[in-house]
């Protein structure tokens, strides 16, 4: 209990590792949680005619300028920042947290803050408690590049900024000028944020039908038009072919241009230049480019390039592209929605495969008596409440007519409960599953905790507020605190936050 634990780390039993505490504390917190006399209770709701973002324990709206607090007993602002011009306008954000075990250069690199990418081209760090900005870096140079996303390499230590695909002007077009850089990647390491490169995507060295790239844990990733992805080392692509390193404020004199790297106008270098195509690494054709790798041995996760196939999938080996046992996925189910797969998040191998009413947590085990072929086998099942719910093609009238149905019910019935969102909350090693049942105009929702390990359903939280399953809806699971972001027609966005409530004494309202 408590008393217990303050009285061990009183005596300095957890004097030489903080994470064992933390850990005990994430614990206790879970079975707190799960008790049947917790609650978790409305305490908050906001509507605005902007997207909503939620990070870490911050609500950010009106374009990142509002951050709002989910960690007090009452969310409360934060800061409130002047309303900003259209060309300062926000794309894209990241949080940025400080890493454990490193001397930094200045102190508020120690503090958490918020990398955003505005729409004239401007990289900034601003000041996760306050919004004032600590650094601004300034991308695009001679070239116009429309830098438009933020995503990372390595999560906390290496980030990428992409460009919006190049296209070139409808009379430049029709004078026949091709274009041939397609993409632009700056590489940024992070705290303190410093310049690693920029490279472009080129047609002449990856091929004419390429629609799309991303760099993920050391890998470029490069989709193509018929279904194709390719995996190349980026790692190695930055080391063969960088022409000469710069850092953040060096004085420059590249190509005939004369600048300060990150400032304005010269913005960046195309220090990176690919001459060659670069070692392939693994190539698959996959319908939509979905594709995945995880699993332990490596395996991954394709559906065979073909519509007929849409809703199958096949786990194979990275190693030799050999299909494991059991290894093609299909729920056949009949529904408006597609079923999805994907490498479970917690690091331990397994895949969870969803559908409208069946979650499957899958496992990749050594075949018996074949240690070298590997076989897909169901850890366990998460079914949709549906016991109420009568599907007869067949049914007979009180007067003993027979009257067979014209059509049967989709999988994905709104009236029947279905998954909506599967998410697991890795501090406290939980599955969340959001359920929707909705009968007319009405839409019931409720989130659902069930153990990791082994899928037993721990806690259910009815969500108070009505769910309409055409919206887009987002629900975030953290620690204490649910919350429900919600985007309706017209771009009208709704913001519902409910946070743990253990005092029984109270009303459940």
């Amino acid at each position: 209990n408590v008393c217990r634990l303050l009285s061990r780390r009183a005596h300095g039993f957890y004097a030489r590792d903080a994470g064992v505490a933390h850990r005990k504390n994430l614990g206790l917190l879970r079975r707190i949680m799960c008790q049947e006399s917790t609650k978790f209770k409305n305490v908050w709701t906001t509507h605005s005619a902007s997207p909503i973002a939620y990070e870490r324990g911050r609500i950010y709206m009106d374009n990142y300028q509002c951050c709002i607090t989910s960690i007090a007993q009452q969310p409360r602002l934060i800061y409130q920042k002047s309303k900003c011009a259209k060309s300062e306008k926000i794309e894209d954000a990241l949080l940025l947290e400080c890493p454990l075990g490193e001397m930094l250069p200045s102190p508020s690199d120690y503090k958490a803050s918020l990398i955003v990418l505005t729409v004239q081209n401007w990289l900034l760090r601003l000041s996760a408690d306050s919004g004032e900005v600590l650094e601004k870096v300034y991308l695009a140079g001679s070239c116009c590049k429309f830098f438009r996303y933020l995503s990372w390499d390595t999560p906390q230590e290496v980030m990428i900024v992409k460009s919006a695909q190049n296209k070139l002007p409808a009379a430049a077009r029709q004078a026949g000028i091709q274009q041939t850089v397609l993409f632009y990647l700056a590489v940024f390491q992070v705290m303190p944020l410093s310049f690693i490169g920029m490279l472009e995507i080129n047609k002449k060295i990856f091929g004419n039908s390429v629609t799309d790239v991303a760099v993920s844990n050391g890998i470029l990733i490069v989709m193509y038009s018929m279904g194709l992805v390719r995996l190349y080392n980026f790692k190695a692509i930055l080391e063969e072919f960088m022409e000469q390193p710069f850092d953040l404020g060096q004085e420059f004199n590249w190509n005939g241009q004369v600048g300060v790297v990150g400032k304005y106008p010269f913005g960046l270098p195309c220090n990176i230049k690919i001459t060659d195509t670069p070692p392939l690494l693994f190539e698959a054709s996959s319908l939509e480019n979905a594709f995945q790798i995880g699993g332990y041995p490596w395996h991954y996760i394709i559906t065979p390039n073909k519509k007929k196939h849409k809703g199958v999938f096949h786990i194979c080996s990275l190693k030799d592209n050999a299909l494991a046992k059991n290894g093609i996925q299909d729920m056949k189910c009949c529904s408006l929605e597609p079923d999805w797969i994907y490498f479970h998040p917690d690091m331990s191998g397994r895949i969870i495969h969803v559908g409208p009413n069946l979650i499957k947590v899958l496992k990749l085990k050594e075949v018996k008596n074949h240690a070298d072929q590997m076989e897909i086998a169901e850890d366990f099942t998460i079914v949709a409440n549906r016991e109420n719910c009568v599907n007869n093609s067949v049914t007979v009238t009180a007067s003993g007519r027979v009257v067979k149905k014209r059509f049967t019910l989709l999988d994905d019935d709104p009236e029947q409960e279905t998954f909506k969102i599967v998410d697991y909350e890795d501090e406290l090693d939980l599955l969340s599953t959001v359920a929707v049942t909705q009968i007319g105009a009405d839409g019931r929702a409720h989130l659902d905790f069930h153990c990791n390990e082994h899928g037993i359903l721990l806690k259910s939280i009815p969500l108070k507020e009505s769910w309409d399953v055409t919206y887009s809806h987002e629900v975030y699971f953290d620690k204490d605190l649910v919350l429900h972001i919600e985007q309706k027609p017209n771009r009208r966005f709704s913001c519902y936050v409910y946070q743990m409530v253990c005092d029984t004494a109270r009303d459940d309202d």
